[in-house]
């Protein structure tokens, strides 16, 4: 008997220095948001109270550029963010500092995300009009990659494409309208804003879904610390994104309060639909290292699992 109480002890023992040793998750979130159409389901989970019903507070951080929120996630001041493959693996290089936890959006055959435009009265139609124009981009970044992978499955040479940078979006717009650069690569919405104002689409990857993306990214030491909070935040999502493509209209004051489309759009953008819960593929990702070493970029090539992370999401019927 004695033998048999000391053995439970021991056990206790173990259990209580076990549960010791694994601190408790703090349930709370902090996302560094641009105000990009990609933060509509995550204003829209919390306003129907899904993260509150998950049992998480997540606090939304403002920032005014992808500067900007990639100063804060190095400091650790943020948890997550909505980012593209890119910035990943730029972030990656070194050391895994994040994981992609989920596609943001994805370009569909029916909603391109991003596009090349040309100046309205340049009579440009095709990609082969391009051939040593100047196209205003970002260097760089995803805007580059978009650029150059687009007008190359369009038929154009390497040497046949040329770019200036341009790194404001805004500036773009508005370079493209006075005609000041014959054409410019832009995101959704902004490129829905240039069709309105009379430019021609040259390319888009609504043909190429492949290219088209942005993604939710958490560093790697939040989803070590709180991956449960991270597994709530994206159930909370997964059931905002269902609302958000069952019922579209029903957001638009949310486009226009959190200002997540140019003012003119508001009232005549047509929402794209959302992507179920779903990470970029290994292909993807080394289709953009390669593009980012022919750039310079990059020299070493990250693994796959540096760079994604799907375990945390949740299971779709």
């Amino acid at each position: 008997m004695f033998r048999k109480l000391v053995s439970l002890s021991i056990v206790l023992s173990t259990l209580l220095v076990a549960c010791a040793q694994t601190p408790a998750e703090t349930p709370t979130l902090k996302i560094g948001l641009l105000p990009v159409l990609e933060a509509l389901p995550l204003f829209v989970a919390d306003s129907q109270g899904y993260f509150k019903n998950e049992g998480i507070t997540v606090e939304f951080v403002p920032v005014a550029s992808a500067a900007e929120r990639d100063q804060l996630m190095q400091a650790g001041q943020i948890d997550g963010m909505i980012n593209d493959l890119v910035s990943t693996v730029l972030y990656n290089k070194d050391t895994q500092k994040i994981s992609v936890v989920r596609f943001a959006r994805t370009a569909t055959p029916d909603s391109a995300q991003y596009s090349i435009y040309a100046t309205k009265d340049s009579g440009f139609k095709t990609a082969a009009d391009l051939k040593g124009v100047e196209i205003g981009i970002s260097e760089g970044t995803v805007i580059a990659y978009v650029t150059d992978r687009l007008l190359k499955l369009e038929g154009l040479a390497t040497g046949d494409i040329k770019t200036i940078p341009v790194v404001k979006i805004a500036d773009r717009m508005q370079l493209l309208d006075q005609g000041k650069i014959k054409a410019a690569t832009l995101p959704d919405p902004y490129s829905s804003l240039a069709a309105q104002g009379g430019a021609i689409l040259i390319a888009d990857d609504s043909k190429h879904n492949e290219i088209g993306n942005s993604v939710l990214s958490f560093s790697t030491a939040t989803i070590k610390a709180k991956p449960n909070t991270v597994k709530k935040f994206l159930s909370a999502l997964e059931k905002a994104i269902d609302d958000v493509n069952a019922t579209p209209t029903k957001f638009e004051n949310v486009l226009s309060d959190k200002k997540l489309i140019p003012t003119p759009l508001v009232g005549k953008y047509k929402l794209p639909k959302f992507p179920k819960a779903s990470v970029p593929t290994e292909a993807q990702f080394a289709d953009v290292q390669d593009w980012m070493k022919g750039k310079g970029l990059l020299v070493n090539t990250l693994t796959y699992e540096k760079l994604v992370d799907a375990t945390l999401l949740p299971k779709l019927p």
